[in-house]
């Protein structure tokens, strides 16, 4: 079924945001699984790292919701093209956008990592102030 795994982790990172239950998105990672991203200062591994992981991107946000403007799928990899709004702790609206690349090894994450540009999100969180460029024109998948 195309798009299954991709929209399986949507669908966990959307519960993730919506109630803080990290559980739903762990259950994706293997138990060698690598989680990362552009600002983090390390690799986490394995379960409970993507658990520090996640739980720490929620910990960021009072309030955020991803959305997806492109879901590719082609064999054991998956590119999602997203932006994430919410509320920083204070106050602040927070918009950032990326894309986030996930490796699979059968049923399981296998690797994590999510590219964006972090002084956009550290403006954001600081002073809700970064400036936005506006998305190409696509059609989400």
């Amino acid at each position: 079924m195309a798009m299954e795994r991709a929209q399986r982790f949507v669908d966990a990172l959307a519960r993730l945001e919506e109630n803080g239950d990290v559980e739903p998105l762990l259950e994706l990672f293997g138990d060698d699984a690598q989680v990362s991203n552009v600002a983090a200062r390390r690799t986490f591994h394995g379960k409970d790292g993507a658990r520090y992981f996640w739980r720490e991107y929620k910990g960021m946000l009072r309030q955020v919701k991803s959305t997806f403007r492109n879901m590719i799928e082609a064999g054991d990899r998956v590119a999602l093209e997203w932006e994430s709004s919410g509320t920083a702790h204070n106050g602040a609206a927070v918009d950032y956008e990326g894309v986030s690349i996930i490796e699979w090894d059968g049923e399981r994450i296998s690797r994590f990592y999510a590219y964006f540009d972090p002084r956009v999100l550290g403006q954001e969180l600081s002073l809700g102030t970064a400036p936005r460029s506006e998305p190409p024109a696509t059609a989400p998948a």
